[in-house]
């Protein structure tokens, strides 16, 4: 049943494939896609078949032109899409083999270190300890390096325009934007009109928020605190005291 659903729903969405910008009024657009929904319904749950399928090819009559057009369109997107996989799915497969040789190589790398140790232990007259420190250090490096992973050359900016062949871009550039001057802070000038406001340590030592209701857990995890609410009530009652 939903595959059936699912079959009906793409046949229909080939013609039907008005966008809102066909439509004059949003509410002419909504009941469009009800009409969708409706026809849907009843060809998946074999419905009045008859005159559904007659309501379809008069729309396809009515709407010829527009349905033409929209599929030429869609067909441009649904093309730029699939580029886009491929090219996703190019740069995944070049990384996985690079990511591939880069393991075997390490391999390969460290078995050869191993041998030269070992080698150099049972052939060397300088001291055991030194000698397992100098490869120990080169296993150190060999396993930073293959850390470093090698990144597939970009198909595309990080805004999501792409590099095609002969240098053309399938989408417009992004426009630069000039930069304006570089932003200073400035301290916050604060005009009170009257007698400067105790600061938190001295609402805190003043005793002032004992006439507080304390903050629950909740409202302290908001950022809210008795001693925001005593600064603030005093503010209020002192400025503009001197007007």
């Amino acid at each position: 049943m939903v595959e059936k659903e699912v079959n009906i729903r793409k046949r229909i969405l080939r013609d039907y494939n008005k966008k809102e910008d066909d439509f004059e009024t949003l509410e002419e657009y909504n009941d469009y896609l009800e009409e969708i929904e409706t026809i849907i319904f009843n060809l998946s749950n074999d419905i009045d078949i008859v005159n559904t399928n007659k309501r379809i090819e008069q729309y396809k009559k009515e709407n010829r032109e527009i349905i033409t057009k929209n599929k030429s369109r869609i067909g441009r997107e649904e093309y730029e899409l699939d580029e886009l996989l491929e090219e996703e799915k190019q740069i995944g497969e070049e990384r996985r083999k690079q990511l591939e040789l880069l393991e075997q190589e390490n391999k390969k790398k460290k078995q050869r270190e191993k041998e030269a140790l070992i080698d150099e232990l049972t052939s060397s007259h300088q001291n055991a300890a030194e000698i397992v420190s100098v490869y120990a250090k080169k296993a150190e490096q060999t396993l930073e390096e293959a850390k470093v992973v090698p990144v597939a050359k970009a198909t595309q900016f990080s805004t999501g325009i792409k590099f095609t062949r002969g240098g053309q871009q399938g989408f417009l550039p992004v426009p630069k934007l000039e930069e304006g001057p570089m932003y200073i802070y400035k301290s916050i000038t604060r005009i009170f009109d009257g007698p400067e406001p105790p600061s938190a340590e001295e609402i805190i030592s003043g005793g002032y928020i004992k006439h507080i209701r304390a903050e629950t857990a909740q409202e302290r995890a908001g950022g809210y605190t008795a001693v925001l609410a005593c600064q603030r009530a005093l503010q209020e009652a002192l400025q503009g005291l001197y007007d």
